[in-house]
């Protein structure tokens, strides 16, 4: 595998980090809260003016039709930089590749391109009361009137719901299980949406209360029926490279052996294991954008969330009583998570053992 950069790409990293040292902001207040949430679309904005908020897309939709190993580039320049968080990344990330794959040109041409400056922003609502990591357990139904459906329902740990635009999800137009689902895109502003209250009192997540939601057959994505198959593209983005670039990991092991430079030998060498394995993780990620990899993204998933918690832990065992007061404070409350967002773990290690090395259910 070559790992030698073309001089296309090496000019492409210097302007990024050019950029990114004249613009990057100072902390911004939590994107959990009404001002940092603004704050963080401010941002958004001024990335999507130097066209850096979507590198990888076509430039009709506000990208630069960068390549993908552009695209890591820029991420891992982004993330060494200490730039914000990506408010709009359930659209960009997640939303966006799937409308890549099954949009109209239509829809296309009218969401991207708000999407791209943040114009609107976009909660994913997946989970249901009754149906969390059993995502086909769903209950919520959509139906059949004249022009579009009726959304009824509940969803419940709604990422980005509680300030966000526009959402989307699955419900139910008929079938069982896996059958009958349908992909729909809809504005949350006819929607109930109750914040739900995190440990320190900001509102990450929401749950949407749908009373008869009234959506047009346009706002459909792709065919009536074959939702699972299109959510089953998105949790695919939701596992592996699209939310979760190495870049956002390089970057942390980076701090993190700053942050243990005086320590203690042992505390020095797990913090030296978490930089191997970020960079494992890089290689990894190169390999398969070159196609010299298999990619699976319930392994990566695995893999790139249990180090979060590994390196986010030895930072506050390093940082001791000091810690909370600390940016990492936050980012060791959130790695938490990610052993459970995006599929538990024990289920993509159930997906791994049956789908990847084939052993029985």
């Amino acid at each position: 595998m070559d790992l030698d950069f073309t001089p296309a790409e090496e000019t492409f990293r210097a302007q990024v980090r050019d950029w990114l040292a004249g613009h990057v902001p100072p902390r911004l207040p939590s994107m959990d809260t009404r001002e940092g949430f603004e704050a963080h679309r401010a941002w958004e904005a001024d990335l999507a003016a130097a066209r850096l908020s979507v590198v990888s897309w076509p430039e009709e939709y506000g990208g630069r039709a960068a390549s993908l190993m552009e695209w890591l580039i820029f991420e891992e320049e982004y993330w060494a930089s200490g730039a914000p968080g990506r408010v709009s990344q359930n659209g960009i990330f997640l939303l966006a590749p799937t409308l890549f794959a099954f949009g109209t040109p239509e829809q296309r041409a009218r969401l991207l391109p708000r999407m791209a400056r943040a114009e609107d922003v976009w909660a994913q609502a997946w989970s249901e009361p009754e149906a969390g990591s059993d995502l086909a357990a769903l209950t919520s139904r959509a139906v059949r009137v004249d022009g579009g459906w009726l959304l009824h329902g509940q969803k419940t740990w709604s990422s980005r719901a509680a300030f966000a635009s526009h959402g989307f999800g699955l419900f139910r137009t008929s079938g069982s299980r896996h059958h009958g689902l349908t992909y729909f895109l809809f504005p949350l502003d006819g929607v109930l949406v109750r914040p739900i209250a995190q440990l320190d009192g900001t509102h990450g997540f929401a749950e949407l209360f749908f009373d008869g939601v009234f959506v047009p057959d346009d706002m459909v994505l792709g065919e009536v029926g074959q939702g699972w198959k299109i959510a089953m593209a998105t949790t695919s983005s939701e596992r592996g490279l699209t939310l979760r670039s190495p870049g956002r990991f390089l970057a942390t092991a980076d701090r993190l052996v700053s942050l243990a430079r005086d320590a203690d030998p042992v505390l020095r060498d797990r913090a030296a294991r978490c930089l191997i394995d970020a960079e494992a993780y890089r290689l990894h990620t190169f390999g398969a954008v070159m196609g010299e990899l298999g990619a699976t993204t319930s392994l990566g998933k695995v893999f790139w969330s249990e180090l979060d918690v590994r390196m986010h832990t030895l930072a506050m065992e390093l940082l001791g009583p000091a810690a909370a007061s600390t940016p990492w404070f936050d980012g060791y409350l959130f790695s938490l998570a990610g052993p459970i967002y995006a599929g538990t773990n024990e289920i993509q290690r159930n997906i791994i053992a049956e789908r990847v090395l084939g052993l029985p259910r």
